[in-house]
């Protein structure tokens, strides 16, 4: 084993610290608006941390390892086109502050609302179906970092039985996950994932330091200037030989910023979980900084790997690690493991223990929360609309902690038994393209847009789905038909253009038939809880002073915002438009007369410092708002009274609700300056 006695303590103290936070979110949880949502009640930091951890796990890690591995520093470079992107989408609250005002529990409660309850069934269950396949192999790439990094044997010995390592690790980390879940539903899974997330960002920092500290910089810039031309893993301009790390698979994400806002349902619990449409807002403006030191760590450890096993000063360690690596018979897992394994042969005692409870925190994190809205979903979306009454509080919690353990069960098998051939990227794509490639024109289009219809989303869901399982059927089969491997030796299109060509097809069949089919324009007034339809907790109070100059105007502030708001806002435009304007510079620089390979080294080694500083100062200041969040947030549950009918029914809409028609209230025309259909309202929102 690669771990000793320290190590081990560390792992165990920190799985118990979380067993009694989890433990003690259950007195809180007494009905299904805390299950499934925490009863709407976390603040921004709490939700900001918490989310931002849910999304990450240990198989993110090893995703963005792999990725990074082959690509280096470069790759990174054409992230940084995507921060003014990332930009509008959080100050403007796009698709966030709308779905937060629907007060839908489930993304598909919400395509209840707007279309009809037998597209909610469908969408529903595609949402599901792709939600499990992609999760399927969380627990088996968990496992097999586990098993690898801390030199597990491959059986163990139990009362004179022999069992496999890899069903017993997986078994036991969903277990662990399971009880989260199980404990206090929503409210439990967000107070452990934000004490994982602290965990893991001073870990993570504490991990930079050794390395910054161990690899001498001008060793890591002279190895990485080894790669062949057209590989480059330090010139963003000289990368055209690799196929699928490139500028095209960034670009592809930069769409996805808008068309998939929210289209994910994997953590879904977290989209529904604020306070106040505005601090859900608020939340997505503040995930930028929260991102800055974990994807530091996806960039710096598999960088700091290519050098162990390309240099001739690290000799010992990549016989070590290439040793281990030998023990591991499939080809993809060998590329999957790489930086793990070489990371162990260079932590000391103690930050081996650190790492990989780190880790562990990280696969919690991500099942807890996956476990919980792939069970919530299969109750609030396929099964609730089918019944005429509803269940009663104690039933219906019951029915969604069955459906947690099940979707457990099928994630254990089939990480068991499913071979996984792709990058675990390319994976994601594909199996999330089954809902995502119609989801994100449904979604848009069912908020903001008032002559979307039924018809336009059933045909932009059922177009998604057909590519998308068109693709997954013939990378499967490729390989096997001799006249296919003719034209190419595998399937050419891999999963980021498949999915782009799902988004592209889908939303132009929603618009189109949409605007064939729209009778009547919709109300979404009355959906969004505006206007007459306003409810008293719908909007935030601020100072007073928010829409006051024309900055104001420029930035979206409303009447909710403080004087601390309208502070983070103009910081993020800042930090944004100090690396876009860098990207600009270097772009133009870069294609007209070149940048030597020793510039983009001292550029990377500039970025990885301030990205380090500005990380250990996003720790101490999400520490403390997070803190104050969290009291809140046990204030506000004891205080709260229960709603037994908000349990993610329709019910002001059920009488309207066909797969053709919209509400029978709804306004013969749009309001005036609405002439297009799309619903005029205020900035930001």
């Amino acid at each position: 084993m690669n771990l000793h006695l320290l190590d081990w303590g560390i792992i165990a103290g920190f799985l118990a610290f979380l067993l009694v936070m989890a433990a003690t979110a259950q007195r809180y949880t007494r009905s299904v608006s805390d299950f499934l949502a925490a009863n709407r009640s976390a603040g921004r930091y709490l939700l900001t941390l918490a989310d931002g951890m849910a999304g990450m796990g240990a198989i993110a890690v090893i995703a963005n390892f792999e990725k990074f591995y082959q690509a280096g520093f470069a790759a990174s470079w054409w992230g940084l086109m995507m921060g003014p992107l990332g930009l509008i989408a959080a100050l403007s609250g796009w698709v966030v502050y709308r779905y937060r005002e629907t007060r839908a529990m489930t993304m598909a409660q919400f395509f209840e609302m707007r279309y009809s309850r037998r597209f909610r069934i469908y969408a529903g269950v595609l949402a599901w179906v792709s939600g499990v396949l992609n999760y399927g192999v969380f627990p088996g790439i968990t496992a097999l970092f586990l098993i690898h990094f801390c030199g597990l044997p491959e059986t163990i010995q139990i009362g004179g039985t022999t069992f496999g390592t890899f069903p017993l690790v997986m078994a036991v980390m969903l277990s662990i996950a399971v009880c989260f879940t199980l404990f206090g539903g929503m409210i439990a899974v967000m107070i452990t994932d934000f004490f994982q997330g602290q965990f893991v960002n001073i870990v993570f920092l504490s991990i930079m330091g050794l390395l910054l500290w161990k690899f001498n910089w001008g060793d890591i810039v002279s190895t990485l200037e080894q790669a062949p031309k057209g590989q480059s893993m330090l010139n963003p301009f000289d990368q055209g030989e690799i196929k699928d790390f490139n500028f095209w698979f960034f670009a592809i994400f930069g769409f996805k910023i808008f068309y998939n806002r929210l289209g994910w349902q994997g953590s879904q619990g977290y989209y529904c979980a604020a306070k106040s449409p505005h601090e859900q807002k608020m939340a997505g403006v503040l995930a930028e900084w929260r991102n800055s030191v974990t994807y530091l760590m996806f960039l710096l450890m598999p960088i700091c790997a290519f050098v162990v096993m390309h240099h001739g000063g690290f000799a010992v360690q990549a016989a070590e690690s290439q040793a281990a690596l030998g023990t591991i018979a499939d080809v993809q897992t060998q590329k999957q493991m790489l930086t793990p394994v070489v990371m162990s042969t260079l932590f000391p005692v103690g930050l081996l223990g650190l790492f990989a409870a780190a880790m562990i925190a990280a696969a919690i994190s991500t099942d807890d929360t996956q476990l919980h809205s792939w069970g919530s979903i299969f109750i609030q979306d396929v099964v609730l609309p089918f019944r005429n009454r509803p269940f009663t509080q104690k039933q219906h919690l019951w029915l969604l902690r069955v459906s947690v353990i099940g979707v457990a069960l099928f994630a254990f098998f089939w990480s068991w038994f499913f071979p996984l051939r792709d990058y675990l990227f390319m994976y994601f794509l594909l199996t999330g393209t089954i809902y995502l490639g119609g989801s994100g024109a449904v979604i848009i289009g069912g908020l903001y847009w008032r002559r979307a219809t039924s018809a336009g989303a059933w045909t932009a869901m059922s177009v998604g789905l057909f590519i998308a399982i068109s693709g997954i059927t013939l990378q499967a089969i490729w390989p096997s038909v001799p006249a296919l491997v003719e034209l190419a030796p595998e399937f050419p299109v891999n999963g980021a253009w498949l999915a782009m060509i799902a988004y592209i097809c889908s939303l132009t069949c929603f618009v189109v038939v949409s605007q064939v089919t729209c009778k009547q324009p919709f109300n979404l007034e009355k959906m969004l809880h505006r206007g007459q339809y306003a409810l008293s907790d719908s909007r935030q109070k601020g100072d007073g002073r928010g829409r006051s100059g024309p900055l104001a105007k420029l930035f979206g502030f409303t009447e909710e915002f403080t004087r601390g708001d309208r502070a983070i806002y103009r910081l993020k435009v800042g930090w944004t438009g100090f690396w876009f304007v860098c990207f600009i510079v270097g772009t133009i620089w870069g294609l007209t007369v070149g940048i030597p390979d020793n510039l983009w080294g001292h550029w990377w080694l500039f970025t990885t410092v301030l990205g380090g500083v500005v990380g250990l100062i996003t720790v101490l200041w999400f520490l403390i708002g997070g803190i104050r969040d969290l009291i809140d947030l046990f204030r506000t549950l004891s205080q709260a009274r229960r709603d037994s009918a908000d349990d993610g029914s329709v019910h002001e809409f059920d009488e309207h609700r066909d797969d053709h028609d919209v509400p029978p209230d709804a306004p013969a025309n749009p309001p005036a300056g609405s002439g297009s259909g799309v619903a005029v309202l205020p900035a930001g929102r």
